[in-house]
């Protein structure tokens, strides 16, 4: 996996003060996307460890909330193994702290088994060690400026524990 950039104080993407890393290699190529550089999967550098490193000494301070995983795009299949990697990094260094990730594919039909495009065998393990899951492709013509943390109103702000507990529920009933 490759990664354009590594923001070390972001305030933008997601609630508090973060650690924000922007992966590279996306496919849905949105018209108006602010990054058309990151679709490219060799943009920028590679992610090795000393980017995980330099990611664990940014979140090691006490004002920093959490983890964002922007692009590009984290669920890419050619991304996933190395996002799931720094995701059990985090969790393990830093449990408290929360993680964000941003995906242009949609929940339910694109990272879900059986019938996902993107689903492979990370993407449940992903799903369920994240926080917050941002989904949906930006589309240009539904953009708002007035959105917390999404470019458009069709993307949708997920509590994954919130979304993994009614699930489980309706399974159980």
């Amino acid at each position: 996996m490759f990664y354009g950039e590594i923001k070390k104080f972001d305030i933008a993407d997601g609630e508090g003060v973060r650690v924000s890393v922007f992966v590279s290699g996306c496919k849905n190529a949105c018209k108006g996307c602010f990054q058309p550089q990151t679709w490219d999967f060799s943009y920028g550098k590679e992610f090795g460890l000393d980017a995980l490193n330099e990611i664990l000494e940014a979140l090691d301070k006490p004002f920093i909330q959490g983890l964002s995983i922007l692009g590009g795009d984290p669920f890419e299949i050619e991304n996933q193994a190395d996002v799931l990697d720094l995701i059990k990094e985090v969790r393990q260094k830093f449990p408290k702290k929360d993680i964000w990730c941003w995906t242009g594919y949609v929940l339910e039909s694109d990272l879900f088994p059986d019938y996902g495009r993107r689903h492979t065998e990370h993407t449940e393990q992903i799903l369920r060690s994240i926080d917050v899951l941002v989904d949906g492709p930006f589309i240009e013509e539904k953009k708002d400026l007035q959105l917390a943390f999404r470019g458009s109103s069709n993307q949708r702000i997920i509590r994954m524990k919130d979304f993994w507990a009614e699930r489980d529920d309706d399974k159980n009933n």
